[in-house]
């Protein structure tokens, strides 16, 4: 199991926006190419409480790559993106890494 661990840090006030837009929006294309996703979560207490950061689970390097590109390829999650950024943008930048469990891990 591989888990893709990505943080969105939002513009100035743009939050509520990208919440709405992973709320309504986007776990439903996710779901459409079996994209899986292990959470997602704000800060309470850290360096930023302007971010999203989620966990989705891959089962292989191969499987991302497949789903995940056909993912940002999709021309609904395309037009529902840009809808969702007519006024401004919406994310200021993402960090993204791919994750694997150690042998002690209790997620597998």
């Amino acid at each position: 199991m591989i888990h893709g661990l990505r943080i969105y840090d939002c513009a100035p006030g743009r939050l509520p926006a990208l919440l709405d837009r992973f709320e309504n929006i986007t776990p439903k294309i996710l779901d459409r190419f079996g994209i899986k996703q292990a959470g997602f979560w704000t800060t309470v207490v850290g360096e930023s409480n302007h971010q999203l950061i989620y966990l989705l689970e891959w089962e292989s390097m191969a499987e991302r790559e497949q789903k995940w590109n056909a993912f940002q390829a999709d021309p609904e999650w395309q037009e529902k993106r840009a809808a969702t950024e007519k006024d401004a943008p919406i994310v200021a930048n993402v960090s993204s890494q791919l994750l694997t469990p150690t042998a002690f891990s209790s997620v597998k």
